[in-house]
């Protein structure tokens, strides 16, 4: 009997293995490409438990990879046993609170937020993806975005979830007291075995755990040991958020959610150089934005010559005058090396302003040029170029692909003078064999840089782990990490000992170990990722 017939057996969900369906779950969003043997799509809770327990008993090295959208930059979306899909039937938003919310993993963003917003609530911590990503996909990768500089991560808002773990069973997650978390130990089963696990392992390893923690506002590799204990809670959930489905299968979240607020102003500034930039953002931060944005010259330059095309996704002006608003910078000589995006929010318009003006006064002894955009129609432009540039790239590169390797770097801002002119330096040299633009949130100290190379060359191809390892290792001199938001994967994996050092890798190790004994929950990504089995696998077109 074939895989797919024994799996139907036990799933009420459908199963597939032809090779329409393996060639498309192949790939996601990353440079990799790994043909599984077949894709599961849950109908419930129960499938995915009858999933695990086959696997447990399977012979044949199975494993599972969890799969949403598919937008997983890292290539953790995809693996060469089963691809678990949860978002054909896993999609329901089960409640919607007073200021929370339950949902299953499986729920596109675009369509919560929706929702949410009907009530007047917002999960703030939504990446640039979320028209095209799921709630699963971001807690399981750890995204962020730009509000996450006013509102924190997204472990500040998951209050609770469920999860099938290695044995095939489902367990809750939530912040335990001691009293709580002490009869946790006391259970004689697999969930007491993880907590008493867990807990031991961060207790004697406290010091290692603190003098590893990235030098960040944010951080996405390793598994959060940092979190998980305050000494006076106990959460697990902190280690289930960026864990890319390698410690156990999210079925349902609840969410804490915010009212957002009801104005936002928005300062533009334009930097000609960079010399001042740590001055300049330090400035800007005084006055607390809720989020800090910028592109580069090489951004603004693409949408200035694909203005038509870019003025198809303003809804606040029609498509010419649009396209007027481009005219200025069309006339420019000189464009500016930065362009800076400050919003500032209220409930109160007048407060927004107020914000914006005083942040513009405070910038004049640096003689740069600053305007305040307070009317969405004013700012739209802006905020278009900051978010859809990259789709430009993409589609006016010919035989190229979109390849995530040095694509979420983060350093303090205090760095990004010495820093960003080192990183260029870097670059420059392969400039001839790729594309590729800066943009980011600046108040961070986040950048994304994802280059568009024709991975069809194998000289072309040598570059990547050639470049990440010169770029990481300048991000590690500025005690950076190598992704604030987009996670490990097979991509950044290996690169895990270098950044952490030995002993907190072991650790991370130890916490997959406690969770996934016999290594069936997407194996080869984060802590067991190696360079050759990732660089192998990179995609050829």
């Amino acid at each position: 009997m074939s895989l797919k017939d024994d799996l139907q057996k036990i799933i009420k969900g459908e199963v597939l293995n032809d090779d329409q369906t393996l060639t498309t779950y192949s790939k996601d969003a990353s440079i990799f490409e790994i043909k599984p043997q077949a894709v599961v799509y849950p109908k419930d809770c129960e499938d995915i438990k009858k999933l695990v327990a086959f696997v447990n008993q399977d012979p044949h090295n199975l494993s599972i990879t969890p799969r949403s959208a598919g937008t997983d930059m890292t290539g953790a979306a995809i693996g060469e046993g089963i691809i678990l899909d949860v978002s054909k039937y896993l999609n329901k938003l089960i409640e919607i609170t007073e200021n929370s919310t339950v949902v299953q993993p499986g729920v596109f963003y675009r369509d919560f937020e929706a929702e949410t917003l009907k009530k007047g609530l917002l999960l703030p911590t939504y990446p640039a993806s979320r028209e095209i990503c799921t709630i699963g996909g971001m807690v399981a990768s750890n995204a962020g975005g730009e509000l996450e500089l006013a509102y924190g991560p997204i472990n500040k808002y998951l209050k609770k979830t469920k999860v099938v773990l290695t044995d095939g069973n489902e367990y809750t997650f939530e912040a335990l007291s001691q009293a709580e978390l002490n009869k946790k130990i006391a259970q004689k089963d697999f969930e007491g075995k993880i907590y008493s696990e867990v807990y031991n392992l961060i207790k004697y390893n406290r010091k290692i755990i603190e003098e590893s923690r990235p030098k960040v506002s944010k951080n996405s590799t390793g598994f959060d040991l940092w979190d998980v204990w305050s000494k006076e809670t106990f959460d697990l959930t902190k280690l289930i958020i960026g864990s890319q489905g390698t410690l156990g299968i999210i079925t349902e979240l609840e969410f804490k959610l915010v009212s957002p607020k009801k104005n936002q102003v928005l300062l533009v500034i334009f930097l000609p150089d960079l010399p001042e930039l740590d001055k300049v953002i330090q400035k800007v931060l005084e006055f607390k934005p809720e989020a800090f944005e910028c592109f580069d010259d090489q951004t603004l330059k693409l949408a200035i010559d694909h203005a038509w095309d870019l003025t198809k996704s303003f809804k606040h002006s029609n498509r010419l005058a649009a396209y007027l608003q481009f005219l200025p910078e069309k006339f420019q000589k000189t464009l500016p090396a930065l362009t800076l995006l400050a919003s500032f929010t209220s409930d109160s318009l007048q407060e927004a302003q107020e914000k914006a003006q005083m942040t513009k006064q405070a910038l004049a002894s640096f003689n740069l040029k600053a305007e305040i955009k307070n009317t969405p129609v004013a700012q739209e432009k802006y905020w278009i170029i900051r978010h859809k540039s990259f789709g430009l790239l993409m589609k006016y590169a010919k035989n190229s692909k979109a390849s995530s390797f040095i694509d979420d770097i983060i350093v303090k801002p205090e760095y990004l003078p010495e820093f960003l002119p080192k990183l260029n330096a870097l670059i420059t040299p392969y400039k001839d064999r790729m594309v590729y633009t800066l943009a980011g949130h600046i108040g961070d100290g986040n950048f994304h840089i994802i280059p568009l190379m024709n991975l069809a060359d194998p000289e072309v191809r040598k570059i990547i782990p050639e470049l990440m390892e010169k770029v990481f290792r300048l991000v590690f001199e500025y005690k950076g990490s190598m992704s604030a938001e987009h996670n490990d994967g097979l991509i950044r994996g290996p690169y895990l000992p270098e950044m952490y050092g030995e002993k907190m890798y072991q650790l991370f190790k130890e916490i997959k170990q406690i969770f996934d004994p016999k290594n069936i929950l997407n194996p080869h990504k984060k802590v067991d990722a190696t360079f050759q089995y990732s660089l192998d696998r990179i995609a050829k077109s």
